[in-house]
């Protein structure tokens, strides 16, 4: 009987999700290095996958405490953008199912941009709600990046088309009647609040991408607001623009 094709056999595998699947039995008899090798790879990306789920399911548990209290409908929040020179802080709520699954989730600055948009892209398939928070250089110049950062959060909660019973937050509580949690590292720790992380990073970095078409001597699309040497030049040679924070240094000395 002839043989498969080694590109047949690599092709069934990627659809195999067990080893003891029969399909895999059947190929230990098959000596080919070809062969071995594709199971091989197989044995390593089940590993992993089995890993991720382990993870998710680790970073579900202050979701799963919630779910068990009896609240149904979980924001998770997190902002990006305190540190740059320039653009505003953003902040995202997110409000996933609770049968979501999301493997691979993680604090968005854990993750590869390609990675990044990938799960973004998931994020918003499966969420129930994902609210913006949007709080411009103007405004954080005038109440202290702490305070604008926490009217982004507030703003992406009320921005939600569910109205969530419990909030989940990172390292941050807020002045609100819904019973909240503040979770140190949370993008970390809780798939809402990772989720929210994620949404809010990809928001921002095109929010970004735009300004660099308005103001391109800065750089923005590359370092996103940050003091980045080109950026730092770019201050050096063209002065500030609109959307430079004035309270920050070393903004303040190009005023």
């Amino acid at each position: 009987m002839e043989k498969e094709a080694i590109s047949t056999i690599k092709n069934h595998l990627s659809e195999v999700d067990s080893l003891t699947d029969p399909y895999v039995t059947q190929l230990r008899s098959d000596e080919r290095k070809g062969v071995q090798q594709l199971l091989n790879q197989l044995e390593k990306r089940l590993a992993k996958e089995q890993d991720l789920k382990k993870q998710f399911y680790l970073m579900q548990t202050f979701e799963r405490k919630c779910y068990q209290e009896g609240y149904r409908y979980l924001a998770g929040i997190d902002e990006v953008g305190r540190g740059p020179l320039a653009g505003p802080v953003v902040a995202a709520a997110v409000v996933l199912p609770e049968d979501s699954f999301l493997p691979g989730l993680n604090d968005s600055k854990q993750l590869s941009e390609k990675k990044r948009l990938a799960l973004a892209e998931k994020i918003q398939q499966q969420a129930l709600a994902i609210g913006i928070g949007e709080v411009p250089a103007e405004t954080i110049d005038q109440v202290n990046i702490y305070q604008a950062s926490k009217i982004a959060m507030k703003d992406s909660v009320a921005n939600l088309s569910v109205k969530p019973d419990f909030l989940l937050i990172d390292a941050m509580s807020l002045e609100t009647a819904t019973p909240q949690e503040k979770i140190i590292k949370g993008d970390a720790k809780s798939v809402s609040i990772a989720a929210a992380s994620i949404i809010a990073k990809v928001y921002r970095d095109n929010l970004m991408s735009e300004y660099h078409k308005r103001y391109p001597y800065y750089a923005f699309d590359q370092n996103a607001g940050y003091g980045t040497k080109t950026h730092l030049t770019g201050l050096s040679e063209h002065g500030i623009t609109p959307i430079h924070r004035k309270s920050y240094a070393p903004i303040k000395k190009y005023l």
